[in-house]
């Protein structure tokens, strides 16, 4: 995956979260590609308030869930993440058009993608939210965090 000085920082190096070593008491690793305007912006409200999130989610700042594309979540998975996430604006409410949208699509791919080889689908998702809807963001994090803790370890071969 080319660097993020290289891309302009446009989307930062998944697999530098991944390969942090997972919490002690065996959680997965789940990665979280939050666009600037919405959902990162949900994601600080919620900090701010101090509201716990699962330790498990290493977030990824992109300018739009548009500029993930799916090699940048199956990159995600095949260096050691259990579980990706996208969380962007609501569709129709995307601030670079259409991002939003087309993220929707590429995750629906991806999904297709790994039902093909045999990996549960439910390990890659996308929420949409408002930048002033934190608790819609804790309700993903958490949603995703029960969600990959209820699967088995994504095998690596």
């Amino acid at each position: 995956m080319p660097s993020a000085a290289r891309t302009g920082g446009a989307v930062a190096e998944p697999e530098r979260f991944a390969t942090e070593p997972a919490a002690d008491d065996g959680e997965r690793t789940i990665i979280g590609f939050f666009c600037r305007e919405c959902a990162y912006a949900a994601a600080d409200a919620t900090g701010n308030a101090r509201v716990p999130l699962p330790t498990t989610v290493r977030s990824v700042l992109v300018p739009c869930t548009g500029r993930v594309g799916p090699l940048h979540v199956m990159s995600a998975l095949a260096e050691g993440a259990d579980g990706v996430f996208l969380a962007g604006c609501l569709e129709g409410q995307c601030h670079y058009r259409e991002g939003n949208l087309s993220a929707l699509d590429r995750i629906a791919f991806v999904q297709r993608l790994l039902e093909s080889v045999g990996v549960e689908r439910e390990r890659v998702q996308m929420f949409t939210m408002s930048a002033a809807d934190s608790p819609r963001f804790v309700a993903a994090t958490k949603r995703m965090h029960a969600t990959i803790s209820a699967l088995p370890r994504l095998e690596r071969r």
